[in-house]
């Protein structure tokens, strides 16, 4: 969103038109609908990537966001993040609207009930805290992880989403920078708090050994399935109308998707000689990541080119991490710290200035675009980087941020062992008459079951319910180490 296209709209509450326009109205609820339903998609995308003791955990973290952050954002959040500027320096809203006071069922912000537009920017902060959780996946204590959601959405996430979302912000009216649907508040903020909160938790013990395969690919194609369809409200509702720009941006979505899934395949097979399932939901993400910050303004040839550049990319990025040395569990900065900036750039060399008026420099604009996407992301990236970094390092040294030592370790123990026990079930005896070996009795197994059962660890929250025993050689990115 950018203060030369939508001052008119954004704004806190407008006293015209009187009527709110149907169309548009009805376009944002959906819109609000599919944003909500991108939580979901993100807990079951982490949760069949982790391992599968840890699904359970995975799950309440994701879900813990979504109560959190909306209480938080009804109290204060809208209003500290949309209500009247401060000061008039764009750096943070009043408390005018706390407990939305003074917004009622007939407030208007442009041609949509306010009320809406509350809940689909609610839905941005839910989303955005969400992406975080994949990068400590399963060595994150609950309680530090609900004291920093609540930390990071009131310091970190609304401050940025006035500056970049709210037409008085110093990057909209100031910087001036282009960034529709949160390239920058999002993808960038996530990502690069992705990366403190990382170095802050500390690797697993057998990260440098062996790569996380998923436990469940269904479950990862399902979640993407939901992050998907959600993503189509994600790019367009942020034009708070249908026309033009939101039909444009629906199209541009699918378009850098399909062609991220491309790029991501293309260095899949040059490293690997192979392309999994899991390749492909990767690169899918990407793409939808790239096309976040402009994605109806920009034509859906340089779309495509954008979701492939994404994908190609991203899947060398999430390499990183094996050379820094940063446990960054599911690729939370490679795909959506990266995307995200590949998404700010292309925006300043191929914006089309239909939807923003700001031309990239394929189009006759300037380096002046380019400039200032690259100072929102520099800036945007080194903020959420530093205060997460902060956030994490107070809640680390007071109430603990990592599960106490070894006991992930123990949990996936377990799991593996009960795995194998279940296995045995149900394959042991044709396995043993197989090689022409006596079967072991189920009377036997059971009694090496209850065994493993009654070793279970105990504490520190849900415990496993499974084993690991993913199939074929699909694994996060982060498997690859080149």
């Amino acid at each position: 969103m950018t203060a030369h296209t939508i001052a008119a709209t954004v704004s806190t509450v407008s006293a015209a038109p009187a009527v709110a326009d149907s169309g548009n109205a009805s376009w944002l609820m959906m819109a609000t609908a599919l944003v909500l339903l991108m939580a979901p998609g993100v807990a079951f995308f982490y949760g069949g990537m982790v391992r599968t003791g840890q699904i359970v955990a995975m799950l309440k973290m994701i879900f813990f966001c979504m109560v959190i952050v909306t209480v938080l954002w009804f109290a204060i959040g809208y209003s500290l993040a949309f209500g009247p500027d401060a000061g008039g320096l764009g750096v943070i809203g009043t408390l005018d609207h706390a407990f939305l006071r003074g917004i009622d069922a007939d407030s208007l912000t442009g041609s949509v009930p306010t009320v809406t537009f509350v809940v689909f920017h609610l839905s941005f902060a839910v989303v955005t805290v969400a992406l975080i959780a994949g990068s400590i996946a399963g060595r994150a204590k609950m309680g530090g992880w609900i004291a920093f959601v609540i930390a990071w959405t009131l310091l970190v996430y609304i401050p940025m989403a006035h500056w970049v979302f709210d037409p008085d912000g110093w990057v909209a009216k100031q910087l001036r920078a282009v960034d529709f649907s949160g390239g920058t508040v999002v993808e960038i903020g996530s990502g690069a708090a992705g990366l403190a909160l990382a170095i802050v938790a500390g690797k697993r013990a057998d990260f440098d050994r062996q790569g996380i395969r998923p436990h469940n690919l269904p479950l990862v194609v399902i979640g993407l399935s939901l992050m998907w369809f959600g993503w189509f409200g994600f790019n367009t509702g942020s034009s708070l109308e249908t026309p033009g720009g939101a039909a444009m941006a629906f199209l541009n979505s699918q378009l850098a998707a399909g062609a991220a899934m491309a790029g991501w395949a293309v260095t899949s097979w040059w490293r690997t000689r192979q392309v999994g399932l899991l390749d492909m939901c990767m690169g899918a993400v990407t793409g939808l990541v790239a096309m976040t910050p402009l994605a109806g303004g920009v034509s859906p040839v340089w779309a495509t080119v954008i979701g492939f550049l994404a994908g190609l990319t991203c899947a060398f990025a999430i390499s990183w991490k094996y050379r820094l040395g940063v446990d960054d569990t599911l690729d939370v900065v490679g795909i959506h710290g990266w995307g995200g900036i590949v998404g700010m750039v292309m925006a300043g060399l191929c914006a089309t200035g239909t939807l923003t008026g700001h031309k990239g420099l394929f189009y006759g604009g300037s380096w002046d675009l380019l400039s200032r996407q690259l100072t929102a992301t520099v800036v945007l990236g080194l903020f959420s980087f530093v205060m997460t970094a902060l956030i994490g390092k107070a809640i680390e040294v007071t109430i603990g941020l990592r599960q106490p030592g070894g006991m992930v370790e123990k949990e996936q123990a377990y799991a593996d062992a009960l795995s194998d026990n279940l296995e045995q079930l149900s394959t042991g005896d044709s396995r043993a008459e197989a090689v022409g070996e006596e079967p072991e009795s189920a009377s036997a197994l059971v009694a090496r079951l209850r065994e493993v059962l009654l070793t279970a660890p105990q504490g520190g929250g849900d415990r496993p319910d499974g084993g690991d025993r993913p199939g074929g050689g699909d694994r996060p990115g982060g498997g690859h180490r080149g």
